[in-house]
C-alpha cells in the first residue's frame, strides 16, 4: 500500500466508478470540513475493513479499523457496498487510517442468522441489483429461487435471476423449459441464462450490470465466482469444481469482494450460502408471490387463509392449474418462517428494552439513595 498521508481535501470525484453520487455526498457533507475523506467498503475482515478513498485523481486502498463503529447490532456493523466516514489521522499498527462513520444505507440485503439469537446479517450493502445465481447443473430448485428473489425485493434492490451453466442444461428445448419455470416462480423478474464455459449469454448480463452495484448470491457451487470472473474478463475469484454427486461447490470465495467491471458497475461477490433465512421481509414476499396475492384479493373473505374456505379464488386457482400447488405450499411455507423469525425478534427486542429499564430503573435507586444519603450528612 502507499503512504496514508492523504489529502482530506482530495476530491471523492474519482469513485465516481465505485458508485459515488450527489445523494451520498450530501449525506457526506456534515464530515467534509472535519479532515475525513468519503471510502468505499470493499471488504470486511476482523474488525478492520478494506476501503477505496480518493487520493488525487485516482483512488486508492487503504486499511481501517471499526473499533469507533463497533456496537453490539450485527446489522450495524460495516458490510462490503458501505459507503464510510474515514479519519486517516487515525495510523496505528498495521492500520491506515479508522471509521468514524457510516452514511446511511439506502438498500441492504439481510438474511437471518443462524444463531438462537435471532439476528439479522447483512450481506450487502447499496445494491442496486441483487443477481441470484441458481446452477442448472442440478435439479432446478424453485423454491430457492422464491427465497432469495423475497429477500432481493425486501432489500430495495432489483432482484435478476441468472441460470448458470446453461450448457449443461441438455439442449435449447430444456432451457427453455427451465427459463419458463424459474420465469413462473419469479414473476416480474428477468430471467438470463448463460455459460461461462461457453460464453453464451455474458455480453447481456454485462449490460445490465453497468449501472450501479449488483451483489452475487447463490448457493456454494452455483457457479458465482466462475461468472464474477467471466464479467471482470480475468481471473480474479480462486474457483474450484463442484462436486458431482450434489453440485456444491467448496466456498471458494470466503469473503464478499467488491469489484470494479470493465464495462461499468461494481459487483459485490459473495461466499456460496448454505442457508438464507427469512428476516422480516414482509413487503419482498408480497412482490416475490405478486400472482398469489392478486387472487387472494378476490376470495370471498379478507382474512382468508387459502385451505377450506369457501369463495377462495387461490384454491379456485390451484384446482384448476392456474396456480402450481407447489408454489401455494411454498408461499405458506416461507410466510410461516418470517412469522417465526419477526416473533422471535420481537421478543428479544422486547427482552432488550426490559433489561435496559430494569439497568435504568436500578441506576434510579442507586442515585435516590446517595443524594439521601448525601443530604442526612
Amino acid at each position: 500500500m502507499q503512504s496514508s498521508s492523504v489529502s482530506s481535501s482530495a476530491s471523492p470525484r474519482p469513485l465516481t466508478d465505485f458508485g459515488w453520487d450527489d445523494g451520498f455526498a450530501d449525506s457526506f457533507a456534515p464530515f467534509a470540513g472535519q479532515g475525513y475523506v468519503p471510502g468505499r467498503v470493499v471488504r470486511v475482515d476482523r474488525g478492520r475493513v478494506d476501503a477505496v478513498v480518493p487520493d488525487g485523481d485516482g483512488v486508492r486502498t487503504v486499511l481501517a479499523d471499526t473499533a469507533l463503529v463497533a456496537t453490539g447490532d450485527p446489522m450495524r456493523v460495516p458490510c462490503t457496498g458501505d459507503w464510510a466516514v474515514i479519519d486517516l489521522g487515525e495510523v496505528g499498527a498495521g492500520r491506515d487510517g479508522a471509521v468514524r462513520a457510516l452514511l446511511p444505507r439506502r438498500t441492504a440485503f439481510v438474511r437471518s442468522t443462524s444463531s438462537k439469537r435471532s439476528e439479522g446479517q447483512v450481506l450487502a450493502a447499496n445494491v442496486d441489483h441483487a443477481v441470484v445465481a441458481v446452477s442448472l447443473a442440478v435439479e432446478l430448485d424453485l423454491g430457492r429461487i422464491e427465497r432469495f428473489v423475497s429477500l432481493a425485493w425486501e432489500s430495495g434492490a432489483q432482484p435478476l435471476v441468472v441460470l448458470t451453466k446453461a450448457d449443461l442444461a441438455g439442449g435449447p428445448d430444456v432451457l427453455a423449459h427451465l427459463i419458463a419455470d424459474a420465469e413462473t416462480a419469479a414473476p416480474g423478474v428477468r430471467v438470463l441464462a448463460v455459460s461461462s464455459a461457453a460464453g453464451e449469454g455474458l455480453d447481456v448480463l454485462a449490460a445490465v450490470l453497468t449501472a450501479g452495484t449488483s451483489v452475487l448470491l447463490g448457493q456454494s457451487g452455483a457457479g458465482k465466482s466462475t461468472l464474477a470472473n467471466a464479467l471482470l474478463g480475468e481471473d480474479v475469484q480462486d474457483v474450484r469444481a463442484a462436486r458431482d454427486r450434489d453440485g456444491k461447490g467448496r466456498h471458494t470465495t470466503t469473503t464478499r469482494d467488491l469489484l470494479v467491471l470493465p464495462g461499468g458497475g461494481v459487483l459485490i461477490d459473495t461466499p456460496g450460502l448454505r442457508g438464507v433465512g427469512m428476516w422480516d421481509a414482509d413487503a419482498g414476499l408480497a412482490r416475490a408471490f405478486s400472482d398469489v396475492e392478486e387472487l387472494a384479493a378476490r376470495c370471498r373473505f379478507h382474512d382468508c387463509a387459502h385451505a377450506t374456505e369457501p369463495g377462495c379464488a387461490v384454491l379456485s386457482a390451484v384446482d384448476s392449474g392456474v396456480l402450481p400447488e407447489r408454489r401455494l405450499d411454498s408461499y405458506r411455507k416461507l410466510l410461516r418462517e418470517n412469522e417465526r423469525i419477526v416473533a422471535k425478534t420481537d421478543a428479544r427486542l422486547r427482552a432488550e428494552m426490559r433489561r435496559d429499564w430494569k439497568q435504568k430503573q436500578a441506576l434510579g435507586r442507586h442515585m435516590g439513595e446517595r443524594k439521601r444519603g448525601g443530604a442526612r450528612r
